[in-house]
């Protein structure tokens, strides 16, 4: 208990945050491996509120009575909470010791909280808060796992979900922002980021902060823009945190570009270089798509998204991908124009030409199955493939077409009198492609 509250007096003295920071974890030091059980075994049940108050109601600590109050409260429940985790590391609490030592913590956290409130704790002893608010979230996520374990038939209730209300006047804002994240809480975000809008005056600038926490920060801000399909803050975003993350931190990149991409696409209609899939992460899970949409080809985009949708679903990327589909499409149409001259030939397409390729690549004809003059031999070769156009008529691929058009992928008209698509000669007739 000494070495704690020497501790306690040095940094009390040179206004020291860190090293005050250290008598408040659940972690013994690695140069002291025996400091917390020490700490707890010097005093009991009923002398601890005594025995702290001893060593903090001195005149060496120039500490208002308000804050001495404080502060012995703080002390007596993280004793009591280290009594908790010891007793979780000597096994005695074999199957609820998540749970009891999460509810200790909380109230260590809850009067910490309360002595900025109403004792007036210095903004220099800010690091305390951050150190308890870290583990306290550690011990709700292991709580969290436990109760999962005891599932019965009710509903259990999530500890970490509890943190919002718990440590909402001063929890870090890349641990909330994870912590929603992580509960598939896109309102608690929400909360989050207009409690730090309200306090942005008394809070430093972004620069100020270490860059690793503005890389996680940009990184969630930009999921959350991305999951209200606000592409062009989630690409700003993200692209910034890209840019700052830090060139060895390969895990990271990957996390940013799981959104990124899929927001690149829609925000610039262009497909990533090859260079950003090189690492298996990535190349297993774009690739196959990626390829889809640059051949044009529906049905190897539709297999791609399938064989990955468990993937993309679990990273909340699926309805974005599955909206690309109007690219493959797009690129389909710019490949069948192409062959048929491009800019040089002139610039109409056959509305039934758009149709065959549709069909064809959504594997509703054979290869081989050529045009207009194909004669077959059989009556059931015509009936199979009477049967296989059915699938997409003439009249749905014009409905595509005036899609494309609408969302801007395509420059152009539709001719009905003609049933010939027009096409943009002057300028790009497929903006994004370069043609």
């Amino acid at each position: 208990m000494d070495t704690i509250f020497q501790t306690f007096h040095q940094s009390q003295y040179q206004g020291s945050g860190p090293d005050l920071a250290t008598t408040l974890t659940p972690i013994a030091p690695p140069h002291d491996p025996t400091l917390l059980r020490r700490f707890h075994k010097n005093s009991n049940v009923f002398s601890i509120h005594k025995d702290i108050e001893s060593y903090i109601r001195i005149p060496q600590c120039h500490l208002s009575k308000a804050e001495s109050t404080a502060w012995i409260d703080i002390y007596v429940a993280y004793w009591k909470a280290v009594g908790e985790i010891l007793r979780a590391e000597t096994g005695h609490h074999r199957h609820d010791w998540a749970i009891k030592v999460y509810e200790a913590w909380k109230e260590v956290t809850n009067l910490l909280i309360r002595g900025y409130s109403h004792a007036g704790f210095g903004a220099w002893t800010m690091p305390c808060l951050y150190t308890v608010g870290k583990y306290l979230r550690v011990f709700a996520i292991k709580a969290d796992e436990e109760q999962a374990v005891k599932v019965g038939s009710g509903e259990v209730k999530m500890e970490s979900d509890a943190l919002g209300d718990d440590i909402m006047a001063g929890f870090e804002k890349n641990e909330r922002l994870e912590d929603a994240a992580r509960l598939n809480s896109i309102s608690l975000s929400k909360n989050c980021l207009r409690a730090l809008e309200a306090a942005r005056t008394d809070m430093p600038s972004m620069e100020q902060f270490p860059k690793s926490h503005i890389v996680t920060f940009k990184y969630y801000l930009g999921v959350i823009h991305f999951l209200d399909e606000e592409y062009h803050k989630a690409e700003e975003n993200l692209t910034s945190a890209y840019h700052t993350c830090h060139r060895l931190a390969q895990r990271n990149k990957d996390l940013l570009l799981t959104y990124l991409i899929p927001t690149h696409l829609h925000t610039t209609l262009t497909l990533p270089t090859p260079s950003l899939l090189l690492l298996p992460p990535l190349s297993n899970l774009f690739s196959p798509l990626l390829h889809a949409l640059r051949m044009g080809s529906l049905a190897a985009f539709t297999a791609a998204l399938a064989a990955n949708e468990d993937a993309y679903v679990k990273r909340r990327v699926y309805l974005s991908l599955e909206r690309a589909r109007d690219l493959c499409l797009r690129n389909l149409l710019r490949r069948i124009w192409v062959l048929q001259g491009g800019k040089e030939g002139s610039g109409r397409v056959r509305v039934e030409v758009l149709g065959r390729g549709v069909r064809w690549s959504m594997g509703l004809l054979k290869d081989g199955d050529s045009g207009d003059d194909r004669e077959v031999g059989r009556e059931e070769e015509e009936e199979e493939e009477e049967e296989r156009e059915r699938g997409m008529g003439d009249e749905e691929v014009e409905c595509l077409v005036a899609g494309l058009v609408w969302k801007g992928l395509v420059k152009g008209y539709i001719s009905r009198e003609h049933a010939t698509v027009v096409l943009n000669r002057k300028g790009e007739a497929f903006p994004g492609t370069g043609v």
